[in-house]
């Protein structure tokens, strides 16, 4: 192994340990609308004026709002209507979710391009979870969607890290630092950010594939995303005896099924990725 990475991966864990890793902070925008969420007072006027603030923002959910996830029998034409369609909860989370966007953006060519990848492929887990809460279980699919966002944020501070220390290494080299140190770091970043407890255990358990709970939680629906999205890749996890991982059965899904194959399902899939894009 590269002197680099066991040096790089011995300042990540000695900033961690001492509490001074710079953790990334959510948006202004996800940090008012999680206000309000919380606040027992607040009402759709109140979401409204705030996410009318973001325009990028306001477009989307209204966009997201007359998907065919949502759409109702009439078109939705403002902010307003989207969130008196979608509920606050389900708005507020989608916001969030959103917002973060932003976060994954650098100014050197190599990280930037890893943090939108990143991005893209939160985006698409966070599809596939909204799909799978809403027919496989009784989760809740606004956090589902928030779940898949969120489950790789532990890259973040890696790759500017990495960015800021001008560090020139290979791509295969960052993904063995990330690979072990993201997981224990997007945890560390969702307890900083007062997450829900159901989804501050998602970037470290989703890939635990020997995990045994009772029943079928968020990280169950990120890590089966992820497995349905990489497969028929070359990608390590193929190699594994599905039919082994429980999360298919709290799930009741069958493993040897790639749910891309169900048209009707692979439909709301892309429909529900193609939201987030």
């Amino acid at each position: 192994m590269s002197n680099i990475v066991e040096t790089i991966k011995a300042d990540l864990n000695t900033a961690i340990e001492n509490d001074k890793l710079v953790l990334p902070t959510l948006p202004e925008v996800a940090l008012q609308v999680r206000d309000i969420a919380q606040s027992e007072d607040s009402s759709i006027a109140d979401l409204v004026k705030v996410i009318s603030n973001d325009t990028a923002l306001s477009a989307r959910i209204i966009r997201v709002t007359n998907s065919p996830l949502f759409r109702g029998s009439r078109a939705i034409e403002n902010l307003n209507m989207a969130v008196s369609r979608l509920g606050m909860a389900y708005t507020s989370n989608l916001a969030m979710g959103l917002a973060m966007e932003q976060m994954f953006q650098a100014t050197s060519d190599m990280i930037d391009t890893r943090m939108r990848a990143t991005w893209q492929t939160s985006t698409e887990v966070a599809g596939v979870c909204h799909v799978l809460a809403q027919h496989y279980t009784r989760l809740k699919p606004d956090q589902a969607t928030l779940a898949g966002l969120v489950h790789l944020i532990g890259v973040l501070p890696i790759l500017r890290y990495v960015e800021d220390q001008d560090i020139q290494i290979s791509s295969i080299m960052l993904d063995n630092v990330i690979d072990e140190l993201h997981p224990k770091i997007g945890a560390t970043i969702l307890k900083t950010w007062d997450f829900p407890k159901e989804l501050q255990n998602v970037p470290q358990e989703f890939t635990n594939f020997s995990r045994d709970v009772p029943t079928a939680d968020y990280a169950d629906l990120v890590m089966v995303a992820n497995l349905q999205l990489g497969a028929g890749s070359e990608h390590p996890w193929n190699e594994m005896d599905w039919t082994r991982i429980s999360a298919f059965d709290r799930l009741g899904l069958d493993p040897n099924i790639d749910m891309s194959e169900e048209e009707d399902l692979n439909a709301q899939m892309e429909a529900a990725m193609a939201l987030l894009q």
